[in-house]
């Protein structure tokens, strides 16, 4: 066996340049637990999106566009135009052939990618044997894997302790699954294998001859083929390198991956080792794509700007403005496009209510222990690191939590004996005549709705006055409002109510970790009713009231109620609180019946409040499906504009904003994030084998990470295709996001020319950006290269 050492020779620095390459092109997967939206083409952010798309074709069969059947149905009921094929034509650089009648006579099947993927040994050797042994390695990575990586669900931890590639090794030399489908010796060859995965890898380099120069993408290709798996390895390291330190998790896997490879091969060398080397020898993802892939991104352009289009119609769209007023509140929600349609319902029932919108952890980059809980939870986005600590404490002055931790103890335990293969038939026979009452009610939807935690708050005494003065600074300058201030200032995190729901998580409030984002608004409004803070931020011309008095608030997306915290703080503002509070219910009403227009079987928004009660209930709501614009500015260009819950909207006036560090924390926070959810949810609909979570009827909870769909396969990640379909059509029709900010053009660029990444994600085609003018309209459309173009009406180009 060869041993791969640390010594830089050109050979062992190609293959780590590889390997680094593969590794840094798979995104990372969060567990259940805090499940945040993450950016499946993370990796190929510095490629242009249509070559991300061959490549994507070429090593995995999947595609990054809808079928062109899909497209030409838009385009044949007139939803696509003319003016969209055109201005399509003219960002991809191609002629104007005005083929659009010879376009809608098409019933072309599109372009294949299963046709376009490279062969790979697994596939091959299928094809000889009648094994399917791609099957057979998900089964048995899997049933290794869902082992190790468990985080508390299994009663048997494997091999605690132990690198992922000792652990695989001393499990698979006693695994004889692989024999028994045919793989002969499997057991002894494992073995056999060197002690390190370097060794590994390096023997399987010299071993399956593929190319150097492409090297990188066959490694990649196998971790594709992990599914969820390699980006769990990769969150791992996603998790340890802002602390300084590595994970080799990931490299473990790839050698794992890499044995089947080297043993498949040995085993039918002489029926597929020819074709294995021709695959590589006609390996080209840079040559020219099928004519059915130019067409398919070519009508997938123009769908994109067919909907930029319907978004410039409705910022021209006449607002209905009232008869100015003084505001008795102003509700501060997050930008999730969730809370688009609350705000434009409770600016509709009152014109004496204020919105405005920013990022719902509310500039708080929170670690934050529950009460009675040794749990970190880190509410704030993923690319931040914490830097505030706070706690739930007892209501009480003994802050005597012992009873609760004694409950929670008891209840993990039973969780565990629940969940045990040892006493899965026991909890049965035992259990099941008490469960049984609790299935009847859960089956009717009665279950009962647990209530939002109301502990007292506290934060760390490290996180003293100047701090909080600064904080309370920035965060009020970042979301316009440092003058002005109405009676209530409203701070609305938000959050989802439901039951029976893996990926429960994965509603919550994105910028605050995959948790609810009460903790966050409640804090902000305690710092900033601090009279000591208030003095400091006078000191900085932004004075507040004595009258103005800050709330934290929680929005369930869910149900559309809204939780007040800390009310009676303030004796004298009771009467103006109750009457927000049932302006709040008026506008919870109107938004339940909006959404129930697209929710099935939510009876004009009756039944929206019981479905996230009802344990059956795949879909409790649609979370961010049809997210397709980020729009930062003030709230008067938006405001009476029915953008039908699609958008994100982020307070931003730039004349206040004199150096642009607020549009800089824009353009590289908010708009990130709002590309990461936007991207999850263009994967799990383009690319669902690959990206997307499956059918949440078949899944079953592992390792209390991940979900499989059935009992085996790969771990899944994304979106389940419930959450993106309706059982008859695509709920979420898959586009890049258009980001559209109020400022002008220059200070833009002088923020992409400082962020490099960001401004990879313009410059390839992975995000659209426009300038709004003063009007609020579409008036520059940025073309690449920190180049832009003027747009005339809506989105059309002069």
């Amino acid at each position: 066996m060869l041993q791969m050492t640390r010594t830089p020779t050109p050979e062992y620095t190609s293959i780590e340049n590889a390997i680094d390459q593969a590794i840094r092109q798979v995104p990372p997967l969060w567990p259940l637990t805090h499940s945040v939206a993450v950016n499946p083409f993370l990796g190929q952010a510095h490629m242009p999106f249509q070559k991300a798309a061959a490549k994507l074709a070429w090593l995995s069969g999947q595609k990054l566009t809808l079928p062109a059947a899909w497209y030409l149905e838009k385009l044949r009921s007139g939803k696509i135009t003319n003016a969209d094929m055109t201005a399509a034509r003219q960002e991809l650089d191609l002629a104007d052939t005005n083929d659009c009648p010879e376009l809608q006579k098409t019933d072309s099947s599109g372009f294949d990618p299963t046709k376009q993927r490279i062969a790979s040994i697994a596939s091959l050797a299928t094809d000889h044997s009648g094994v399917d042994w791609g099957q057979v390695i998900d089964d048995r990575f899997t049933s290794w894997a869902s082992a190790y990586f468990d985080e508390g669900q299994a009663l048997w931890p494997m091999t605690a302790g132990k690198g992922a590639w000792s652990s695989w090794l001393s499990w698979a030399q006693h695994d004889l699954t692989p024999e028994i489908f045919g793989l002969k010796n499997f057991a002894k060859q494992v073995q056999a294998l060197p002690e390190t995965p370097e060794a590994l890898i390096l023997e399987a380099c010299e071993y399956l001859k593929v190319p150097s120069d492409h090297l990188g993408d066959y490694f990649l290709h196998l971790l594709l083929s992990l599914g969820g798996w390699s980006q769990l390895a990769r969150y791992r390291l996603w998790q340890a390198e802002p602390e300084g330190h590595s994970d080799e998790t990931l490299r473990d896997l790839l050698a794992i991956r890499l044995v089947w490879d080297i043993a498949l091969l040995n085993q039918y060398k002489n029926d597929i080792g020819k074709p294995w080397s021709e695959t590589w020898k006609d390996y080209a993802p840079s040559s020219p794509m099928p004519a059915s892939f130019e067409q398919e991104i070519l009508l997938h352009t123009a769908f994109e700007y067919s909907k930029i289009r319907r978004l410039g119609e409705s910022l021209q769209a006449p607002a209905v403005r009232e008869a100015k007023t003084d505001p008795l509140v102003q509700a501060v929600f997050c930008i999730d496009v969730r809370s688009e349609v609350f705000r434009r319902a409770l600016e509709q029932v009152t014109p004496r209510a204020e919105t405005r919108g920013f990022a719902g952890f509310f500039g708080i980059p929170l670690r934050h222990h529950g009460f009675a809980s040794d749990i970190a939870e880190d509410r704030l986005p993923v690319l931040l690191k914490p830097g505030i600590h706070s706690k739930a404490v007892s209501a009480t002055r003994d802050h005597d939590d012992r009873p609760e931790r004694y409950r929670a103890r008891a209840f993990r335990a039973w969780g565990r004996f629940r969940m045990a293969a040892v006493s899965s038939f026991a909890f049965v026979e035992s259990s099941g005549p008490i469960y049984a009452w609790r299935l009847v009610k859960d089956g009717i939807a009665s279950a009962r709705k647990k209530a939002p935690s109301n502990h007292p708050l506290q934060l760390d005494s490290s996180f003293g006055t100047e701090d909080r003065i600064d904080l309370a600074k920035s965060v009020l300058t970042a979301m316009s409002l440092t003058e002005d201030f109405a009676p209530v200032v409203l701070l609305v995190g938000h959050g989802a109510t439901v039951t029976n729901n893996p990926h429960a998580s994965g509603l919550q409030c994105g910028a605050c970790g995959g948790h609810a984002g009460d903790v966050n608004a409640r804090l902000l409004a305690q710092i900033l009713n601090e009279p000591a803070v208030r003095s400091g931020l006078a000191d900085h011309d932004i004075h507040i009231p004595d009258e103005t008095h800050f709330l934290g608030a929680l929005h369930s997306t869910t149900t559309d109620e809204i939780k007040v915290y800390d009310e009676g703080a303030q004796p004298a503002l009771q009467k103006t609180i109750s009457e927000i509070k049932t302006w709040l219910a008026e506008a919870g009403q109107l938004s339940r019946q909006e959404r129930s227009l697209t929710l099935p079987r939510a009876d004009n928004g009756k039944g929206v409040i019981r479905r996230s009660r009802d344990w059956a209930e795949t879909r409790p709501e649609w979370g961010l499906a049809n997210c397709s614009a980020f729009i930062a500015a003030p709230r008067e260009r938006t405001r009476d504009r029915d953008l039908s819950g699609t958008a994100f909207l982020h307070e931003y006036d730039w004349e206040k904003d004199t150096d642009f560090s607020t549009l800089e924390l824009i353009l590289t926070a908010p708009v990130v994030v709002a590309s990461w959810i936007s991207l999850q949810y263009y994967g799990s609909v383009v690319a669902p084998d690959l990206f997307g979570g499956g059918n949440k009827l078949l899944h079953n909870v592992v390792g209390g990470i991940g979900v499989l769909e059935g009992n085996g396969g790969r771990l899944r990640t994304g979106l389940p295709w419930q959450s993106v379909h309706n059982g008859t059509k695509y709920v979420h029709e898959p586009t890049r996001l258009t980001v559209c900010i109020e400022a002008p053009c220059e200070a833009i660029n002088d923020v992409l020319e400082k962020h490099e990444n960001v401004r990879a994600l313009f410059d390839n085609a992975w995000l659209r950006l426009f300038a709004l003018g003063r009007s609020g309209l579409l008036a520059s459309e940025y073309t690449g290269d920190l180049q832009w173009r003027k747009v005339t009406s809506a989105y059309k180009h002069p």
